[in-house]
């Protein structure tokens, strides 16, 4: 018995079956194509448009991406609807159960970026810089602090809250966070992994800050890069 079947269905898209009653082999006809779980990973904090997928994924062509995300629609991960007015446009959206895979990407980033080959000087959307967070944070050193901070990137808003060593994110604004960073996400990599001094002013390509700059510390050092494979 063949350990793996590909076929070629007639719309031109790759179809993979395993042979496999193991659930990692099924969530890998799900997720296994290309592209198909960094989708979802734009995903994890609400629901996005088409366009906006699109422009956090370089690379990806217009009709890949409506390919895959009729592949994930298909089998329940995303749904598609349309918001109301004034918005009133279409958007996509991780289902209950494809946001159950959150914890999953969060820890499969963990484990690859211990490689060598990973290199944090590439292209990061602002969704997978917050989701960065969330799965490098020391959660014993977090149980301490009680902590909302809000980042503002180029388009785009977050905020993340510290409490009982839980590390919570959402899209959006809140009024009177504690701490405020703004700049993009390289500014990002630079102020919190590459442990930048911190400044008021964005010089050097950091992150800008608004608020005390101790607690500011004290949030930033609860995140590093995990330490490389030998």
């Amino acid at each position: 018995m063949q350990s793996e079947k590909i076929t070629i269905e007639a719309s031109g898209q790759r179809e993979r079956r395993y042979d496999d009653a193991c659930g990692t082999a099924l969530a890998l006809e799900f997720i296994g194509e290309r592209w198909s779980l960094l989708i979802m990973r734009e995903l994890v904090f609400g629901p996005r448009r088409f366009g906006e997928i699109r422009a956090n994924l370089p690379g990806i062509s217009a009709n890949v991406l409506t390919q895959r995300l009729e592949s994930l629609e298909e089998v329940g991960i995303v749904l598609r609807y349309r918001l109301p007015s004034p918005a009133n446009v279409q958007v996509y959206d991780l289902t209950d159960w494809g946001r159950e895979a959150a914890p999953l990407m969060r820890d499969l980033g963990r484990w690859a970026a211990r490689s060598p080959r990973h290199d944090p000087r590439l292209f990061m959307s602002a969704a997978s810089a917050m989701m960065s967070l969330q799965a490098l944070v020391d959660r014993t050193r977090s149980a301490a602090l009680s902590v909302s901070v809000a980042f503002h990137f180029p388009g785009e808003d977050f905020v993340v809250t510290v409490t009982g060593g839980e590390i919570l994110v959402k899209r959006g604004v809140i009024e009177a966070p504690d701490l405020v960073f703004t700049g993009d996400t390289m500014a990002m990599r630079r102020t919190i992994y590459g442990k930048a001094p911190l400044v008021r002013d964005g010089a050097g390509g950091t992150l800008v800050l608004a608020g005390d700059a101790d607690l500011a510390r004290t949030f930033l050092d609860l995140f590093a890069l995990p330490a490389k494979i030998a």
